[in-house]
């Protein structure tokens, strides 16, 4: 295991709290949250007033002048248009001068209206709409709690978005429904003009359940062949024209960045994962009690990034299983998700990611095509950089790579001749 990596409770923490808790107005059956069977109830349980703006006060103290919040839930829609215009009220009464403030939010899409879409285009939300593919895929899983699909509500979510201009990317689960189905999966995509899509595969147990092994719909072998097909639409020949995140991910990695997706950086990413009750977690698949650290309502925000539970989850990620210490793709996804991983009651080992074979099969399928697409990419980028960054003289060796990587050009665009 690496030395202790303790949170600075100064450095940038992204925030996702669960709005409404596990309130829900459908009925999916792979639901990783909602307890609710689609029956949230007349009284939807929302986050207290006074928890919301002593988080928010102390959240701005600390922030280095960007600070980035995630709603979910459950559906977070269900806590109504007033709760979220009070949201924004209280952070622009609290921030800082400068500050950058970002919100984002996962819906399944059934309850936007135009109201919430302007109110999402006013302030700049970034939506993430769950859709599982075409009516017939779609309306297999996600059901309301008499049974009917959902597919039209949610179509008709994102109309509003569109008439909106509001930005929104599409999530898909992968589950036995469509694992085999990439085709029309990317037919549906390319028709509605999905421009940003993301992939989660189907999980079969519930985030308070850390205690025993993830148990998940599909297999390793389906995912991976699920991936490698994807791939083929996603490449088009080495012109991408839509964004699908695993895949851009690692285009990232091959152009010298690092991945922006947590299940693929070295380390978790620094998130605090709020209960709407103000219990904190360090990540959502860890909302037990035994990872409790603290509440936002009761604790300090800088005594909940101290607490030593946060230090053990974060060294949970670089502490490698044997097989992915000598693994030859490492460097694309550094052991997956923790969460993922078989681990011995003091934490001190695991099995590697339970699709770690998935990853190999498409890391290997996709490297050939990788190469000549990235190396075309930071072309584009260390040409662009010459002229803003040195008005078109090359770097020295031990300058900054015009690319924008960040690394030594000796360490980047050197090495293909650029």
């Amino acid at each position: 295991m690496e030395a202790g990596c303790m949170i600075n409770p100064n450095s940038n923490i992204s925030v996702m709290w669960k709005t409404v808790s596990e309130d829900c107005n459908l009925a999916c059956d792979y639901c990783y949250y909602s307890t609710c069977g689609g029956k949230p109830g007349k009284q939807i349980k929302k986050i207290d007033v006074n928890v919301l703006e002593k988080f928010i006060k102390e959240y701005m103290a600390i922030t280095r002048g960007v600070v980035s919040f995630a709603w979910q839930g459950g559906e977070p829609l269900l806590a109504g248009l007033n709760f979220f215009e009070n949201v924004v009220a209280l952070q622009a009464k609290n921030a800082p001068a400068n500050t950058i403030i970002s919100n984002g939010l996962q819906t399944n899409g059934t309850l936007i209206n135009d109201r919430f879409a302007a109110f999402f285009k006013k302030y700049n939300f970034l939506i993430g709409v769950s859709l599982d593919g075409p009516r017939e895929i779609h309306n297999l899983r996600r059901v309301y709690s008499h049974g009917k699909g959902s597919f039209d509500q949610v179509m008709k979510g994102i109309q509003h978005l569109r008439n909106n201009r509001v930005e929104f990317n599409i999530l898909t689960v992968i589950h036995k429904d469509n694992v085999h189905r990439v085709k029309d999966l990317f037919e549906f995509y390319e028709q509605e003009n999905f421009d940003f899509v993301q992939f989660i595969p189907c999980m079969d147990f519930h985030s308070q359940r850390i205690d025993q092994p993830g148990v998940y719909e599909i297999t390793p072998k389906q995912y991976g062949d699920f991936l490698c097909e994807a791939f083929d639409y996603w490449y088009n020949d080495g012109n991408p024209k839509m964004s699908i995140r695993f895949f851009d991910n690692m285009l990232s990695i091959y152009v010298n960045r690092e991945a922006e997706l947590c299940t693929h950086k070295k380390s978790c990413a620094k998130t605090l994962v709020l209960e709407q009750n103000g219990d904190a977690f360090p990540c959502d698949f860890y909302i037990h009690p035994d990872w409790k650290i603290g509440n936002v309502g009761e604790d300090a925000l800088t005594d909940i990034l101290k607490h030593p539970l946060y230090d053990t989850f974060m060294q949970m990620k670089p502490n490698l299983p044997e097989k992915c210490q000598t693994c030859k793709w490492i460097k694309l996804c550094h052991g997956g998700c923790p969460r993922n991983r078989r681990w011995s009651d003091d934490l001190q080992q695991s099995d590697p990611d339970y699709f770690c074979d998935s990853f190999q099969q498409v890391y290997e399928y996709a490297h050939e095509r990788m190469l000549p697409l990235a190396e075309k990419i930071r072309k584009n980028l260390f040409t662009q950089g010459l002229s803003y960054m040195y008005k078109g003289q090359h770097p020295a060796r031990n300058d900054q790579c015009a690319c924008g990587s960040g690394k030594k050009y000796k360490n980047c665009c050197m090495k293909i001749g650029l």
